[in-house]
């Protein structure tokens, strides 16, 4: 070999070894989990079709899945499933992706959201107790199960969404998650903020409106999450190729 042929050889990228097949296929069902759970997961939308005498502008999600309401199985078998394929997908990416601090506690996360999902489903809300925490002195969380399945299942989806988006920053990479990933978190964000200052104040604030938003961006996230896993795989062929 000439010398200079020799330079040009060094200079070349070399191509990444190809994907193995299993763990090509692997990362489709990762995305096709998460995207089937993040459509499983706006059931909530069904309210609209279904005889359900709802008022979604003062109504919350939980109301529909709660003891005794029409068409609730409905209702938990989307949130039970959508929670299985969540925390199926989660352990899945924590086993075949690498290892980095904050997509680990996106995985984790997201796997403790599917879990917390689960259980929402499995105990819901109780119509027949009607004194309210603020006559115990108890806060919601330890009044009824499902209030403290709700708030873990919102904490994990959000510590996802906030670990992932990290990480698509400091690694460079999963540009989706970096632009309508972001958007997404950021929208879900001013509602769920709208939630917690207008539950403490007096008055109507269309606090069913907001959760609709909230859970409706959740599931849009989960959405994007698994297209860009999608998308991210195609790269990775392309450059192996």
């Amino acid at each position: 070999m000439m010398p200079t042929e020799q330079k040009q050889a060094e200079a070349a990228p070399s191509a990444s070894p190809p994907t193995p097949r299993w763990r090509r296929v692997l990362r489709w069902c990762i995305a096709i989990l998460i995207a089937v759970a993040g459509i499983g997961y706006s059931s909530w939308v069904l309210e609209f079709l279904l005889p359900i005498p709802s008022d979604p502008t003062n109504t919350f999600l939980s109301q529909l899945a709660e003891k005794g309401a029409p068409f609730r199985w409905v209702f938990t078998t989307g949130d039970t499933v959508s929670g299985a394929m969540l925390a199926a997908a989660g352990i899945g990416g924590l086993l075949l992706f690498s290892r980095r601090r904050y997509s680990t506690i996106g995985w984790i996360a997201l796997t403790c959201f599917g879990l917390s999902t689960i259980a929402d489903a499995q105990w819901p809300i109780d119509p027949t107790v009607t004194h309210t925490y603020s006559e115990t002195g108890l806060f919601p969380q330890l009044h009824q199960i499902h209030a403290l399945t709700s708030s873990l299942a919102v904490f994990s989806i959000y510590i996802a969404m906030i670990a992932f988006s990290v990480a698509a920053f400091k690694y460079r990479r999963w540009p989706i998650l970096r632009h309508t990933g972001l958007w997404i978190l950021i929208v879900g964000s001013a509602v769920t903020a709208w939630m917690l200052i207008a539950d403490n104040l007096p008055g109507n604030y269309g606090l069913g409106i907001a959760q609709r938003i909230q859970v409706g961006a959740m599931s849009l996230w989960l959405i994007a999450l698994a297209v860009q896993i999608v998308v991210a795989e195609r790269d990775s062929d392309r450059n192996a190729g």
